[in-house]
């Protein structure tokens, strides 16, 4: 999976530690549940607003790649690698939206684009585009993630610092 990123020119990011009381990823019954990803960059939200107002669609399409950039980053850390996943599941994805601003659903194509791009076939995912009021810390998008896993159950190797809870049967 390192190499197919590579070819298709993305980098994996450095993961930021949650400000809040959440984990940013759990493993039950053969699936990652990826907690609702902010655009970082630099440690900084990129492009901060309301999109249609004060960020352009395409300013929301790049946070949106990122956003599932940082949800893939969590998971190559929580798992022993990307290629434990099986296939994207379900995409959630929350856009900060100006008034009468109706274009979610093509904002957040930019997401599933780049899940397609790295997983192919196994990237096709059930998703919602939402438009909000309001996000975190000014964020134009954020998106949560569902990924079936190729194990069924088993513990997941745990990150250093960052708790993954997981329930046993």
């Amino acid at each position: 999976m390192r190499r197919r990123l590579a070819l298709l020119g993305y980098k994996l990011p450095e993961v930021k530690a949650p400000a809040f009381k959440y984990v940013p990823v759990v493993v039950h019954g053969g699936l990652a549940y990826v907690s609702g990803q902010v655009p970082w960059a630099g440690g900084e939200i990129m492009s901060p607003g309301k999109v249609d107002r004060e960020v352009s669609i395409e300013q929301a399409e790049e946070a949106a790649r990122a956003c599932v950039l940082q949800a893939l980053a969590w998971l190559n850390q929580t798992l022993s690698g990307l290629d434990e996943v099986e296939r994207a599941v379900r995409m959630t994805a929350y856009v900060a939206s100006s008034p009468g601003f109706g274009q979610q659903p093509a904002v957040i194509d930019a997401a599933s684009e780049v899940l397609l791009k790295i997983f192919g076939h196994a990237g096709q995912h059930t998703r919602a585009a939402i438009g909000v009021a309001e996000l975190p810390r000014n964020a134009p998008v954020e998106i949560e993630f569902v990924f079936a896993l190729k194990r069924p159950g088993g513990p997941p190797q745990r990150p250093r610092g960052f708790p993954v809870v997981e329930k046993r049967r």
